[in-house]
């Protein structure tokens, strides 16, 4: 994917996707749960902009699916995963869209976290 951001057009419901080279790294109790130097930033009409990091850098050891499902009329289906060591608060902290719509393709194989489901989410340059 190039460094070029990818806007979704929609004068109602903007999405941008761009890509990241800062060092994300998501922990919680203390382990790494994700750590990627490859990350998008989705920004979505006016909500605060994610995350999203290749399922690859995420530790899947330390993750559980469950059968939680959302959906969103922008993206499509989104499935979780529950984070163990963190918890009750944990549970479905992360999402990911499996099969994303044409418009938000880039998103595939990739995840993101609820920032108040982990201990950090640790952005460095």
């Amino acid at each position: 994917m190039s460094d070029k951001p990818i806007r979704i057009p929609g004068p109602d419901h903007p999405i941008t996707i761009t890509a990241d080279s800062s060092r994300v790294q998501v922990i919680v109790a203390g382990k790494t749960i994700a750590d990627s130097r490859n990350a998008l930033i989705l920004q979505e009409a006016s909500y605060p902009p994610v995350h999203y990091i290749p399922r690859g850098d995420l530790d899947l050891a330390l993750v559980e699916r469950t059968a939680h499902s959302s959906y969103c009329p922008y993206k499509g289906e989104a499935s979780y995963f529950s984070i163990p060591a963190g918890g009750e608060r944990s549970v479905n902290a992360i999402w990911t869209y499996e099969a994303p719509y044409d418009a938000v393709a880039q998103i595939k194989d990739h995840v993101a976290f609820y920032p108040d489901r982990v201990d950090q989410i640790v952005i460095e340059p």
